[in-house]
């Protein structure tokens, strides 16, 4: 059983033995396995999966389904997608499927998928859903699958980037991967590197006990915040389920947003590529726009959705990209893909260099007026033909606007943003000005188009 609805844009994902069973997930191995020969030549896969109760019998599902298909599969086991990610170059392998439901419930499970070392996403996803429903698998002999881990040198090649960069690290951090997958990778980091360091939720459990892992939502930083704020700790990070998104809160307690943190990477970053051209997706501060081009460098919008940032980066040689949701990619000094663990220790080593409160550095920064993202349920209209008939509405009364992804409307003093999530049944709305009277004008805009469209 694979229902047609867990075949997102960027994944496979949804409610185990609800949406998908075991024999399903044996299909879908079978025909990622016979996708990635086709387009390869090869099936050498690498598979790894997170926490959750649910993937290790998923992990042998699956790898029966690739077996079926002559795959030479190298399981890495229990670990955080960058590690996967990690495993796929260091092995060479032409293929990598990690079984993660990322940051949502316990219940759900899903699969990120790479071939040839570029995530997989849109129709290339639909396409593996064309063969399991036409049957077109690829079935030889000599199928095989091992066990190595690579947890040990994902470690050391953190650390030794972290140490090589940044030294004499005075910092008291404080760590939550919220008893997600990238707990046992944390504590063998903080073994190892300077500074004061404090974990909690570091067991890895799959019903997530402390917390949901996902650390853009206010609530599920609580207790990273009283840990910071008991221990006078200088900042503290937190990951999602699977470590590919970071979370910050400074010493006040206060959050940091991914535009935020792609200001003090860019800083560092552009020192080394001058003139080089940054990425942010179309949720981003215009702030971040403007900073990256005082830095000297090319600032560019781009696609929501961490499958188009790493691809539009590959394409013009970017060496950073980064999401308003905390996907954070480094092609500097790294292998351009994902990694809040990377991330954290990039960002302890700018801090530690920079020699001032984190709080410090937020409260010198422009005044800015903005929301969070605003989540328009969209389940009985079609999200996407509600967008189109915005746009048509702009076009009508001839306000420009951007459509790389939904509609970024910009003036003098803000802007504006509604795209269709391409995950969920929801319109994402954002705006931003510089006083609160403008922004309540594009929030007023915002519900002018919306009840034009139909909501």
């Amino acid at each position: 059983m694979l229902e047609t609805s867990i075949f997102r844009e960027y994944d496979i994902r949804g409610v185990v033995d609800k949406d998908f069973d075991k024999a399903g997930v044996t299909l879908l191995g079978q025909a990622f396995a016979t996708k990635v020969h086709r387009e390869t030549g090869s099936a050498k896969i690498v598979v790894g999966y997170d926490g959750r109760l649910s993937s290790p019998a998923l992990e042998a599902a699956l790898i029966k389904g690739m077996v079926a298909a002559g795959a030479d599969v190298i399981c890495i086991g229990c670990g955080p997608t960058p590690l996967l990610y990690f495993a796929s170059h260091a092995l060479k392998a032409s293929g990598a499927l990690m079984i993660t439901g990322s940051h949502n419930p316990p219940e759900f499970n899903g699969f990120k998928m790479v071939i040839d070392q570029k995530a997989i996403f849109g129709n290339d996803i639909k396409e593996i859903e064309t063969l399991i429903n036409t049957g077109d698998l690829i079935t030889a002999e000599g199928g095989q699958h091992s066990s190595q881990s690579l947890h040990n040198e994902y470690v050391q090649c953190l650390t030794t980037d972290f140490s090589d960069h940044y030294g004499d690290i005075s910092l008291r951090v404080a760590w939550d991967p919220g008893n997600g997958a990238s707990g046992e990778v944390v504590q063998d980091i903080l073994a190892q590197i300077e500074g004061e360091h404090y974990l909690i939720n570091g067991e890895i459990d799959g019903t997530f006990p402390a917390h949901h892992p996902d650390p853009t939502v206010e609530e599920n930083l609580t207790q990273l915040v009283e840990l910071v704020e008991t221990l006078e700790c200088d900042f503290g990070v937190a990951f999602d389920g699977d470590g590919d998104r970071i979370g910050v809160v400074d010493d006040k307690g206060r959050i940091l947003f991914g535009d935020q943190l792609m200001a003090l990477f860019s800083e560092e970053v552009l020192e080394t590529h001058p003139g080089a051209t940054i990425i942010a997706d179309i949720k981003t501060s215009q702030r971040l726009f403007d900073t990256i081009k005082d830095l000297g460098g090319e600032p560019l919008m781009w696609r929501t959705g961490h499958s188009h940032i790493k691809k539009k980066m590959r394409e013009i040689q970017s060496p950073l990209g980064g999401e308003m949701s905390g996907h954070i990619f480094f092609a500097d000094r790294y292998y351009g893909y994902d990694d809040a663990l990377y991330a954290a220790l990039r960002f302890i080593g700018i801090m530690n260099k920079k020699g001032i409160k984190l709080s410090q550095w937020i409260d010198a920064l422009p005044p800015v007026f903005n929301t969070p993202e605003i989540r328009i349920p969209c389940e009985e209209l079609d999200k996407f033909e509600v967008a189109n008939k915005i746009k048509a509405c702009l076009d009508q009364e001839g306000v420009p606007y951007s459509d790389i992804d939904g509609v970024r409307v910009s003036t003098d003093k803000g802007w504006w943003l509604l795209r269709a999530s391409n995950t969920q049944e929801i319109l994402v709305a954002r705006a931003e000005a510089d006083s609160q009277e403008e922004l309540d004008k594009s929030l007023d805009a915002i519900e002018y188009y919306l009840k034009r469209a139909g909501i």
